[in-house]
């Protein structure tokens, strides 16, 4: 099993933004090693839980050795956190206090994993979180249009040399490893500036392959739907295609009106479902960034789960239904009142 000690992005910050509750549930849906579990759970006790889920076996195996001593309260699963709301319910695991999203890749992954995440080390070509998934970075070097490939690797990875490079892989099939690949792009891309020159293709393609940014969309409207009465979603991302797709998430989700501009009044009577706690992304201290290089590109957003009147009243209904079902892990009305505050009437 590999072993490379990877070093969690803004800990104390992420802790402190998720809010810990003694008692509460949180689910990390990319536990990676499981440092930023290991913190959540160790300010979560006494009776704290947490599921933590990750799509790399490597990755899920390490962390539910690091959190074994937390014994039944740390369930790691090995599975895509597009399939967030149904892990939770198989599970009867909602609602919950905190969800955390840290969209990096570990160090483990990048150095270790043998997938060909990085240019840094020779390995096929591969890019894949799970063994399950079909599609791998060959496939789609070797075997997609140039057209296709210029796509991708400038929607995915904003690179503008995008049409060169792809003309340049197409004439050079097959490429069936990472530092082939990187090699080639180097020609296609002249001159060294401060990040390699193959590094925003290999960013590109990773994210087709695993379809990232579907997944994220997905997984963060699931996340809202689990969370509790001022539960917080946290999500630190590392690339601008990642964070747009969180800030404008977090703004939709909590604006009063959605109306498209120049309609003389609101007609979408939208309910905001989210609070912004910070108005600017968080981001880590130079002292962080000199301790840890990778942290550099990290941003971090911060949202607080509101619920309104009506939603109020369907999830006390539901969840005293549940609380009534001896199968049920929410039998117990003070498990919902912890969860969902004083407030809630369950009599």
């Amino acid at each position: 099993m590999p072993t490379t000690t990877h070093i969690p992005v803004l800990l104390k910050e992420t802790v402190d933004a998720l809010s810990i509750q003694p008692g509460g549930r949180y689910i990390d849906c990319t536990a990676g090693s499981g440092g930023h579990a290991e913190a959540v759970l160790e300010h979560a006790a006494p009776g704290g839980q947490l599921i933590g889920i990750d799509a790399d076996p490597d990755a899920a195996a390490i962390a539910r050795a690091r959190l074994a001593r937390f014994g039944g309260a740390a369930l790691i699963v090995n599975d895509n956190f597009a399939n967030l709301e149904a892990i939770c319910l198989k599970n009867d695991f909602e609602p919950v206090n905190g969800i955390l999203f840290d969209l990096g890749l570990s160090s483990m992954q990048l150095s270790e994993s043998g997938h060909g995440f990085s240019f840094k080390h020779g390995a096929p070509l591969d890019m894949r979180f799970g063994p399950g998934q079909k599609t791998s970075a060959a496939d789609i070097v070797n075997k997609y249009s140039e057209a296709e490939l210029a796509r991708i690797i400038f929607e995915f990875g904003e690179e503008t040399r995008s049409r060169q490079i792809a003309h340049l892989i197409v004439r050079a099939r097959p490429i069936r490893t990472t530092d082939e690949l990187a090699n080639l792009i180097e020609r296609a891309v002249p001159g060294r500036g401060r990040i390699h020159p193959a590094t925003k293709t290999f960013q590109a393609l990773r994210i087709a392959v695993n379809q990232e940014l579907e997944h994220l969309e997905s997984a963060l409207y699931q996340a809202v739907n689990l969370l509790g009465h001022e539960g917080r979603l946290v999500v630190i991302s590392y690339h601008s295609l990642e964070d747009r797709i969180v800030k404008n998430f977090m703004r939709g989700e909590a604006a009063a009106c959605i109306c498209p501009p120049g309609l003389p009044q609101c007609v979408c009577h939208h309910q905001p479902r989210l609070r912004l706690v910070h108005k600017q992304v968080v981001a880590p201290s130079l002292a962080e960034e000199k301790a840890n290089p990778r942290s550099r590109s990290a941003k971090m957003r911060v949202a607080e789960r509101i619920i309104g009147n009506e939603e109020w009243q369907e999830t006390a209904q539901r969840l005293s239904q549940l609380a009534g079902n001896e199968t049920s892990g929410w039998k117990h009305p003070d498990k919902l009142r912890m969860i969902f505050g004083a407030t809630l009437n369950l009599n």
